[in-house]
Order: structure tokens, then sequence, then C-alpha cells
């Protein structure tokens, strides 16, 4: 219709001389022109069962493995040492872990680089606090919160004491010209605060490749601030080093510091450094940085800068941002008393909500199959609220909505995928055999809507990558659930004669299995029992 418009021709005219000269593949069953002009074709019943008894055979659900894979680096997560990892770290992770998985899935080499802060400024306030008075016992059982604690009374003593916000400098500037006391202590925050990171990260399912912090690019800093200076690229001003964008109007007001007046680098020294690591080391394709949308123009800064400084560069640098987690009051998530709530502790909440609940719903089970359950549940349904809605749009942290076993929620997957498992556990051997050896056949207008959905996982997939929105494979198992309850509800399964028994047999195992992938991509377990 879009063509007919731009041709000035009757759209439906237009349509039937399109479908006049069309040559169609066998299995387009009938085609057809409906209203004004839309062309509508009909896949044929033949090769819906060839693609469900292939999926079957193969264990390929659907999905086509790359023909032309390249390799992504992802950077996400990125927590800082000496500080606990909390609720606003949640995004980065979940949706970088989710694209890395992804991407792996489609046959993609896919690097996953922790870029953790372990330097800066404030490590002189907490090499001043530690000298003062560590508690190495309080060290020992949450260094975390022991190391956050000597941050925060060194900071208190720095505003209200100039000569120990000097001391605080003078601490930096001997950890930065190598001096062994200050390494020493350094690297041992840096020690106890990864054991801390990979508790959780081992809890949230989450790993990476690669954690190298800002500090592993410091020796390249200075000779990057000296080949942007010579090519012109970077010049003096005010005593900095800076590049401006003056032919970019949305960057002209915005010049780039790379070299501070006092002779320190800064973010962007650094993120150069890193990009330029990253295509010595792995000569990726596409890079991508998962942040908050906050760091947008900082990007925009790095990407510009990158393409002048290395222009026959063909690499894809892509920054995946997104929006805030907002309390129910429509305002920053924080405890009552004000504080960022803790990751560890959102953590522990979700299991203890979620116990609650598969208590009260199944008290058959055993206490530590109740408790394992309760773990996959309660984290799943942070994963899937964070990852469900638009990335770019804010959204609201509801303890009830996450857990509902009903609506677009991760509990209601996991169920849909446990009372799948129910009831395979119940089938005759000898059904899947007879589907295997070519015995399928659908009748009924559920089975042929349960497996069209299925047949998409494979296109979803691709969306999810080519736009990074992990939320269009939620909302595509959540319609997979649904499709499987209506199919579920009006097509009997074991009390069927054979050869339904056998081809919905077949359905529900491919059904299981995409739901059960589905959900790993997203980093979320699928029970057996609920």
């Amino acid at each position: 219709m879009s063509i007919s418009r731009s041709r000035k021709l009757n759209p439906r005219k237009l349509a039937e001389d399109v479908m006049g000269r069309l040559l169609l593949p066998s299995w387009v069953e009938s085609s057809e022109i409906a209203g004004p002009g839309f062309l509508n074709f009909r896949i044929g019943a033949e090769i819906i069962t060839e693609s469900m008894r292939s999926a079957l055979r193969s264990g390929q659900l659907f999905v086509e493995v790359a023909d032309n894979p390249r390799t992504v680096v992802i950077d996400f997560s990125s927590p800082n040492v000496a500080k606990p990892m909390h609720v606003g770290h949640i995004r980065s992770t979940f949706l970088g872990d989710c694209l890395a998985r992804t991407l792996r899935f489609l046959g993609h080499t896919v690097v996953t680089d922790n870029h953790i802060g372990d330097w800066g400024t404030q490590f002189g306030k907490l090499l001043l606090g530690w000298k003062q008075g560590v508690n190495r016992e309080a060290l020992r059982t949450d260094s975390i919160g022991e190391m956050e604690r000597l941050y925060k009374c060194a900071n208190k003593s720095c505003e209200d004491d100039s000569a120990l916000l000097e001391e605080a400098r003078q601490e930096l500037v001997r950890l930065q010209n190598g001096d062994s006391e200050n390494l020493a202590i350094w690297h041992e925050m840096i020690e106890l605060s990864q054991k801390q990171f990979d508790t959780i990260y081992q809890r949230l399912g989450v790993s990476f490749d690669h954690t190298f912090g800002e500090s592993f690019y410091n020796p390249r800093l200075k000779r990057i601030v000296s080949e942007m200076e010579a090519s012109g690229l970077a010049v003096q001003s005010n005593g900095a080093m800076v590049v401006f964008f003056d032919d970019i109007a949305e960057l002209k007001s915005h010049p780039a510091l790379i070299l501070k007046s006092d002779g320190a680098a800064n973010y962007t020294t650094t993120d150069l450094a890193t990009l330029e690591y990253r295509m010595e080391t792995w000569s990726p394709a596409e890079i991508i940085y998962v942040t908050d949308g906050r760091q947008q123009l900082h990007f925009k800064q790095l990407f510009e800068i990158h393409r002048r400084w290395k222009p026959r560069s063909s690499v894809s640098l892509v920054h995946v941002w997104f929006g805030a987690i907002l309390g129910e009051d429509g305002k920053p998530f924080k405890t009552r008393s004000g504080d960022v709530v803790k990751l560890e502790d959102l953590l522990d909440e979700a299991e203890e909500r979620a116990l609650r609940v598969v208590n009260e719903k199944s008290p058959e089970l055993e206490e530590e199959e109740r408790k394992r359950v309760a773990r996959m549940v309660g984290l799943g349904a942070i994963k899937y609220a964070d990852l469900s809605p638009n990335r770019q749009s804010d959204y609201v942290f509801s303890w009830d909505k996450m857990l509902a076993l009903n609506g677009n929620t991760a509990p209601y997957l996991q169920y849909a995928h446990a009372r799948i498992q129910s009831i395979l556990r119940k089938q005759d051997s000898s059904d899947e055999g007879e589907v295997v050896s070519g015995e399928f056949s659908l009748s009924m207008p559920e089975e042929f809507a349960l497996c069209k959905t299925l047949l998409n996982f494979g296109l979803v997939l691709e969306a999810v990558v080519g736009d990074y929105r992990p939320n269009y494979l939620c909302t595509y198992l959540y319609e997979l659930a649904g499709a499987f309850a209506r199919f579920y509800e009006n097509c009997p399964v074991l009390k069927a004669d054979a050869l339904e028994r056998s081809t919905r047999i077949a359905i529900c195992k491919l059904t299981s299995r995409v739901l059960r992938q589905g959900l790993h991509l997203l980093g979320i377990e699928a029970p057996e029992r609920m």
C-alpha cells in the first residue's frame, strides 16, 4: 500500500498485479488479497509438521546458527572495588549476560569483560582510612562493609580537616608512583572485593571471560594522549588536553577532556586505552557497552574520538543504555531509611518471599526441594522483571507483581514449564518414538497455533541481538506459554488416541525445550516441579 501511494496507483489493483506474478513455494497452502491491498499467505500443514519432526530429531529448536559468525566484546556490570554491589548494578549485569548468552547460542564468538573500577581519587581516602584503623576481624567477616566504613570515616575526616585531605592526596600519589606498602594494601582491597563480587555472580549464574580493572590500562594512557596531541586531535585548553567537536552540532558544546590540568587522566582516556587493547587482542567486529542512560554523552564522545583516532577501523561501537529502577512511590528505588539497596540483601529477600509462596502452593514438596525451587523462582523473578520492560524505560520494582503466578512474570513461565514436565513424566515410553519415526498429525487450530509460535523462536532471538532488547524474548515466551495454555485446555494429551497422543506429547516436549532454552538465555532456571 505504501508503494501504491508513492506511485499513485489503486492499492487493490496493485495487489492483484503482484499476486498474478508471484511464484509461490510449495509450502504456501493458499494466498489471498484482503481489504484495501493486503497480501495474506497461509503456510501448509506439511511444512509445519516437517519442521516439528526436524526439531525433534536434531534438537536445533527452530534456530539457524549464524553463517558468518562475528566476534563481539560485551562490557557490562562493572562494580567498584571496596564498594558493595547494589540494585543499580542489576540492569547492566542482567542485560549484558542475556545478550552474551543469546549471541553465543546463535553461533557468534563472545568475549565478556567486567571493567571494574579499581583506580581513582577515592583510593587516597581509602588508604588513609585503612592506615588510620582497619579492623582486621571485620575485614575477615565482611570485607566490603569494613572498606565502606573506612571510606566513609576518611571522607568525613577530610571534609572537616584540610590537612587530612592533603594527606589522602599524598597517599594516592604514593600509590600512583608505585609505593610498595600502598600497592600491597590496594591489591588486598581488590582481592577482597573480587571474592564478594564472585559470590554474587555465582549466585546469579553470571560469569565473565575477563575482569580487567581500569588500572590495567594505565601504562597506555600517556602514549595515547601524546599521539592525540601530535596528530592535532587533542589540543591544550586552560592547561588541560581537550578534544573539540566543532563540526558536530550535538557535541559542539561538549568538548571531551582526556587529560586534566593537573596531569591526571580520566574515564575517557581509560576507555580509549581499553578500546585500543580490545581491538589489538580480540579484533572484534562489535563492542557493546551496557550502562545506564546517564552515560550517553560520554559514549557519544568516546565513539567519535575513536572514529577520528582510528579512521580505518571498521568496528561497530554500540552503547546499550537503560533506564532507572523506581520504587512504588515513583522515586529511585531505595531502602526505607533512604540508603541504596544492596544487591545481596535484595537477593536474600527475593528467595525469602519466593519460599513463602512455594510453601503455600506446594507444601507436598520436600523442604530442600522447596528451598531449591524458591531460589530459582526468587532470582528468576528479579531477572525477568528487569528484562521484560523496554530497557530504555524506567520501571517500578514491585515484589507482588514479579512473584505473581499469573501474568507476564518469570514464575508464570516457570510454572508453565513445570506443568509440561508433569505431563511428560506420565507419558508412555513409546510415544515419542512414534513421532520421530514420521507419524505426526495436526488437526486442531490450537495445535497449529502453538506450532507456529514455536517456529518463531529463532526469528525472535535474531531480533533480540539485532536491537539489543531482551524484552522481545520475554514477550515471546509469555505468548508461547499462553499458546500452550490454550492448547492444553482444548487438546487432551494423555487421554487422546495413539497418533494424537504421540503428536501432542511431541508438541509438549518441543514447547518445554523452547521454554527452558528461552529462560536459560534470560539467565533464569526452569524447575521440573513447582
